[in-house]
């Protein structure tokens, strides 16, 4: 296991607070676009999450009023025009592992959206576990504005998963902006929170979250994201043997005798 406390990245924002780290991408001017730098520094930092032992939640902000514009128009749009095929799926290939990392690094993920969240800064919500948004937030999958394919970084998988294969189709197609009101209305975010009390919330969230069992956070996490390709069957297994390794756990204990007690339990991950 690592310590991510005292990481320092080069290309955005991060911090560690009672087991909550927080991340925010950091060209405020510019509404927070990544860059390739930015891309690969995120994805080494989610796989690096699976081992940190010193976070439970991690908290993905917004910074000057924006989340993200997505992937910079001259830093990374500009130079992709010239890349050859090899160059190009290599760039594909890493903005996509920035995802599986998302998805894979053991840890709940809250994105706390305002302004706007478009493109790769779309997808980053995607991927998050939890979304909340201000009622001014801007949500757009606007890969077709630009001439590509609605299908990138697993949005073709993931999206209608959470707002239907219809919503998504339109979104995908259109590349237009869905309003925080229609993204609350269709289950994309949780609820919807004035800016001034966005981070506010978001950290409550977040640490009502890590008070719980985290151990067992982590399996709700990995059954979430493996059950989607299983069938039912599989599924009712694969959590059968999911909680009997969690019933072993001294959280499962603790609960237990706090109940017995008439206490509120006190977990501590293992």
């Amino acid at each position: 296991m690592s310590r991510m406390a005292d990481f320092k990245p080069v290309h955005f924002l991060w911090s560690v607070d009672n087991r909550i780290a927080s991340v925010r991408l950091n060209r405020p001017e510019r509404k927070n676009p990544l860059t390739f730098e930015s891309y690969a520094e995120l994805r080494d930092t989610f796989r690096a999450l699976a081992y940190a032992d010193d976070v439970d939640v991690v908290l993905f902000l917004s910074n000057g009023g924006n989340f993200s514009s997505g992937g910079d128009v001259h830093d990374i749009i500009g130079p992709l025009v010239g890349m050859d095929m090899k160059q190009l799926l290599a760039f594909t290939r890493m903005t996509g592992d920035l995802i599986k990392a998302m998805l894979n690094c053991g840890k709940p993920v809250i994105a706390a959206v305002d302004g706007v969240a478009v493109g790769a800064g779309a997808i980053i919500t995607m991927a998050s576990d939890i979304r909340l948004a201000t009622p001014e937030a801007k949500t757009a999958f606007l890969f077709t504005k630009v001439g590509l394919a609605g299908c990138d970084m697993g949005a073709c998988a993931i999206l209608p998963r959470i707002i239907g294969q219809g919503r998504a189709a339109e979104l995908l197609y259109t590349g237009r902006g869905m309003t925080a009101a229609e993204g609350e209305r269709w289950g994309y975010y949780s609820r919807l929170v004035e800016a001034g009390s966005l981070e506010a919330e978001a950290m409550t969230l977040a640490t009502a979250i890590a008070a719980g069992p985290t151990f067992a956070h982590g399996m709700t996490k990995t059954q979430l994201n493996q059950e989607w390709s299983m069938g039912l069957d599989q599924a009712i297994e694969a959590e059968a043997q999911a909680q009997a390794i969690c019933m072993q756990t001294r959280d499962f204990e603790r609960a237990y005798h706090a109940f017995v007690a008439k206490q509120k339990p006190v977990f501590e991950g293992n």
